[in-house]
């Protein structure tokens, strides 16, 4: 064991047939520094794959480091009601006051970003946090285009922008109860804080983005659909969006040094309107 035994925070990683994916989740965070002991809760839903098994084979490797990592092991599918399984154990063994991060389980964090966002919601008043957000490389030439695109858009570049990575403090958590089943959980937490109280520290993760046109398109979907039902259902929280336009004149901009990466950008967004998703969660890859 290293470092302290003082747990910092807690780490909740909803899984659903992650097999490709959470081994390189949990490296990582395996790897990152010395400065702090986590809960990490793996939280399988619905998992037909290897998932669990691997997962469980990380227990030894953190308790060596000083870590406790519990899995979750339930049939009842949906991503929220496995973040409501992996909250509820936080609060039965007492430690619901601590800060919670919340991570998609294909997201790879750099060393210091969990040390940086423990430090920064270190503060009594509510707080969001995440890290600097870097895409993966695609191998698609789609995706690599869209991704080019997407990257340069005013709200991305404004940062704080928080897809598959994001953490609050206890005084952060009051702001909302129960996980509701939404679509678009990251966009329902972050539009719970004012601009003002949204933190982007120094440290990044890695998040890739789904590859091919097709999916592209899927998953423009059901994020549409998830933008759609937080308006309907919860129209207080969309003043803290203040998300800066596109406008025409910075797109025009835009699509002259990536023409390409425009058309591609364009395209995805002009089909996403046409028919409507069957599904309500759509991963996409």
């Amino acid at each position: 064991m290293t470092g302290t035994t003082i747990t910092r925070a807690a780490v909740i990683i909803p899984a659903s047939n992650e097999a490709g994916y959470i081994g390189p989740c949990l490296d990582a965070l395996l790897s990152r520094g010395v400065g702090s002991s986590c809960l990490i809760v793996v939280s399988a839903n619905a998992c037909t794959d290897a998932t669990v098994s691997i997962a469980q084979s990380y227990e030894i490797a953190f308790h060596e480091r000083g870590d406790t990592l519990v899995i979750i092991d339930s049939q009842i599918g949906g991503k929220t009601a496995a973040l409501t399984r992996a909250e509820s154990h936080l609060d039965v063994i007492g430690l619901g006051a601590l800060p919670r991060v919340y991570l998609d389980a294909d997201v790879v964090c750099s060393p210091h970003l969990i040390d940086k966002i423990v430090d920064a919601l270190s503060v009594d008043i509510p707080r969001y946090a995440t890290g600097a957000l870097v895409i993966k490389r695609p191998d698609s030439r789609i995706t690599r285009a869209y991704a080019r695109f997407w990257e340069k858009l005013p709200f991305v570049k404004g940062g704080a922008v928080g897809a598959g990575f994001f953490a609050v403090n206890a005084a952060g958590r009051a702001r909302w109860g129960r996980f509701a089943d939404i679509i678009s959980d990251d966009t329902y937490v972050r539009l719970q804080f004012a601009p003002d109280e949204r933190i982007e520290v120094d440290a990044s993760y890695t998040w890739p983005m789904v590859e091919g046109f097709r999916a592209l398109v899927k998953v423009r979907r059901r994020q549409d659909a998830g933008v759609k039902e937080i308006a309907h259902r919860y129209p207080q929280i969309l003043v803290n969006e203040q998300k800066a336009p596109l406008g025409l004149g910075r797109f025009a901009m835009m699509a002259a040094t990536m023409p390409f990466a425009a058309m591609v950008y364009v395209s995805v967004h002009v089909l996403t309107r046409i028919g409507r998703n069957k599904e309500t969660w759509t991963r996409g890859r």
